[in-house]
């Protein structure tokens, strides 16, 4: 197993969107140090990393929130500097933040055309364009699998997988050529989430650009085509789908041993259950009295 090395891509084969050797930091904190990612038309490349791997900030300086402080972004193989989420947005990079950048006390049709609603009239007259705005709302979220019925229906009524579909659907009518979608997944449940694994899916088969940010590896699996992983602010590597299964996956997150620690101690426990020794209240490593070989306590056996 081998990580990849990005190659010299050939003409008509230009990433999208790539981060060359970009860091960031906060005063002494190193928050991204020396990480390159890159996404491509029809292409979904997964960003994994377990929380405080740095996922959020690469996502911020891909999106113009955060300037790198070194190395460069480039658009379409021309090196570009964001200095603002709208010089993104004009670049076709739309990103849906973890926390949906939706205002759920607003209608669908509001949320819609946040930031870029369409008016009637002229001068003092001029005014928001409520039917326009309705119908387009009503027709981009249909194209995308969800039948509205009344797009004057608050935003905070819909389930969470249908907020994403909103957001995903609004990024795409606005001219969206890479789509970044930043944890979407972490707060729905399983059928929300397929909901939304659905929609990344179909924006890569629609030839947009995504990236898919997790730390959920069951979720980037089975859609993504490249993965990228970051470990404590520093790339882990790139892989090719069918390079790495879950638990090289895991370990390459830092994740495994922990996972396999954890499989331990709950075995353990389920030893102990059958053996009807009182489970402990305190955590395995503090408890002085449990043997990590035959779950009973440590002496039970032992003569006085």
């Amino acid at each position: 197993m081998q990580a990849m090395q990005p190659a010299p891509a050939a003409a008509g084969d230009v990433p999208l969107l790539e981060a060359r050797n970009v860091s960031k930091y906060f005063g002494a904190v190193v928050a991204i140090e020396g990480v390159s990612l890159e996404v491509r038309a029809g292409q979904i490349n997964c960003l994994l990393g377990d929380n405080g791997a740095g996922k959020s900030t690469l996502i911020k300086m891909l999106s113009g929130v955060h300037l790198p402080d070194e190395g460069s972004l480039a658009v379409d193989g021309q090196e570009v500097r964001f200095a603002a989420p709208r010089d993104a947005l004009d670049a076709g990079i739309a990103t849906v933040y973890q926390d949906l950048s939706v205002m759920p006390l607003m209608s669908i049709s509001r949320n819609f055309f946040l930031g870029n609603e369409p008016t009637k009239g002229f001068g003092p007259f001029r005014r928001f364009d409520s039917h326009k705005a309705a119908q387009v709302a009503r027709e981009e979220m249909k194209n995308i699998g969800i039948e509205v019925r009344d797009t004057d229906q608050l935003v905070g009524t819909l389930s969470g997988g249908e907020r994403q579909t909103l957001a995903i659907a609004r990024a795409e009518y606005f001219g969206a050529r890479v789509l970044i979608l930043d944890e979407p997944t972490s707060a729905l449940g399983v059928k929300e989430s397929a909901i939304v694994l659905r929609h990344a899916i179909s924006a890569r088969n629609r030839g947009l650009g995504v990236i898919f940010i997790t730390h959920n590896v069951q979720h980037a699996l089975p859609i993504g085509d490249t993965f990228t992983i970051l470990t404590r602010g520093r790339a882990g590597g790139t892989f090719k789908r069918g390079d790495l299964d879950v638990e090289e996956l895991h370990r390459l997150m830092g994740g495994g041993e922990e996972l396999e620690e954890l499989q331990a101690d709950l075995e353990m426990l389920a030893r102990r259950e059958e053996l009807g020794v009182e489970v402990p209240t305190v955590p395995i490593g503090e408890s002085e009295g449990i043997g990590p070989d035959d779950g009973r306590l440590r002496g039970e056996d032992e003569p006085s």
